[in-house]
């Protein structure tokens, strides 16, 4: 070993992130196993190198005997008296090994085992340190389509984009870049493998944490989400501080905290809505921008019958029920939304208890007993929207996170 050795290790330390400590016992180890498939076996050997020069011994422990049966084992009485005449029988006396003795074949031996070591290493330095990254964004350069996904670039590995992780109709081109969530990282024997996102409601999260300073503190909660990727994001938050407004921490000044967001999403719209330990108040609240004449929720079946003023069911609902279907994963409700007219056709405020009034808005009642009392009234054939009903359902649970 010499400097040229110690330099290589410690140009390798610094540009693959490999400790030289850790090589330096990956040369050790492969020496002895150099040692082993040479002589046969290596118990008795031990290899010492020196880490601030590279030197290194390999040495035979070798028992004084006075007749040798084992050469590799054993050394007559006469030679080890050669290296101090105080040994006797029984005595053990290290004796070096010259690399020479080795040969060709055990040489290469060692430089292979050395050159596994570092790619083992390399592999596990940087399965490390993406999966330290796993459920948090990172900036990726989009590179080329593998198939129906597409590979990103991620600095030091390329993930992949898995076609149900694209958002539809988002067109990504070479040399774009783009924040992705990393939903998976597992390690191989080709290095880690990275699968990523960019329709997890968690992306969502993560750049609001990135945009707005009182969530990533922790002052201000974003406690649910839910997200249909490319068009339309419901989250729901929440203050610690009651001196920091939540909603307008995350909209922030001119909304430009919000739109930064959006601006990475690529124009998907973004409602933050306060969110409220009362349900009806939530759902209120998740159905904006739409106004409520009256919610009742019933918690323990996680239903809840919502009333609205006529000119404003279509807004309530939203397009294709997007508005509704998303207050409904928000919330992990299932949302029946009736008309003021069809309320009072079918008797739903004297059922209720609620006294009817004009242009009445922002009744909420909680109540499970007159809940369950009316729940023939939901069971009412519905006629779909155009009739001025809609019934949705909170959907899939993974949509919806809650701190």
């Amino acid at each position: 070993m010499n400097k040229e050795l110690l330099l290589a290790l410690e140009m390798i330390e610094k540009e693959k992130n490999i400790s030289k400590e850790v090589l330096l016992e990956a040369i050790e180890n492969s020496l002895l196993t150099a040692c082993k498939n040479h002589f046969g076996k290596a118990d008795n050997i031990k290899v010492t190198i020196n880490p601030d020069t590279c030197d290194f011994s390999v040495v035979a422990e070798k028992e004084v005997v006075e007749t040798v049966e084992d050469p590799l084992t054993q050394i007559c009485v006469e030679e080890a008296k050669l290296k101090n005449p105080r040994y006797i029988p029984g005595d053990i006396v290290p004796v070096a090994i010259q690399s020479k003795e080795f040969g060709r074949i055990a040489t290469q031996n060692a430089k292979n085992v050395i050159l596994q070591k570092i790619r083992e290493e390399e592999r596990k330095v940087l399965y490390n340190e993406y999966y330290s990254r796993e459920k948090d964004i990172m900036t990726g350069i989009v590179q080329k389509n593998l198939g129906r996904n597409i590979s990103i670039n991620l600095g030091r590995v390329d993930a992949i984009l898995n076609e149900s992780e694209q958002v539809k109709g988002e067109i990504l081109k070479p040399t774009d870049h783009i924040k992705v969530y990393i939903l998976e990282v597992k390690d191989t024997s080709k290095g880690p493998r990275v699968s990523v996102s960019r329709t997890h409601p968690d992306l969502v999260k993560r750049l609001f944490e990135s945009e707005v300073a009182e969530v990533k503190d922790g002052t201000v909660e974003i406690k649910a989400i839910a997200r249909e990727a490319g068009s339309r994001t419901k989250i729901a938050v929440w203050s610690n501080d009651p001196n920091v407004d939540p909603v307008g921490a995350c909209v922030g000044v001119n909304g430009a905290r919000v739109n930064a967001v959006v601006n990475e999403l690529r124009g998907e719209k973004i409602d933050i809505i306060n969110w409220d330990e009362n349900a009806a108040y939530l759902i209120e609240n998740a159905l904006s921008p739409a106004k409520v004449i009256c919610v009742v929720a019933d918690e323990e079946a996680k239903e809840a019958l919502v009333i609205v003023p006529d000119y404003q069911l279509s807004l309530a609902i939203g397009k294709e029920g997007q508005n509704a279907r998303l207050a409904a994963r928000l919330t992990g409700y299932k949302i029946d939304i009736k008309s003021e007219t069809q309320a009072k056709e079918q008797g739903l405020f004297e059922e209720l208890g609620i006294q009817y009034q004009e242009d009445m808005v922002d009744y909420n009642y909680q109540d499970d007993e007159s809940f369950q009392e009316g729940e023939e009234l939901q069971e009412a054939e519905e006629s779909g929207i155009q009739e001025g009903e809609a019934d949705l359902e909170s959907e899939d649970p993974d949509t919806q996170e809650e701190a």
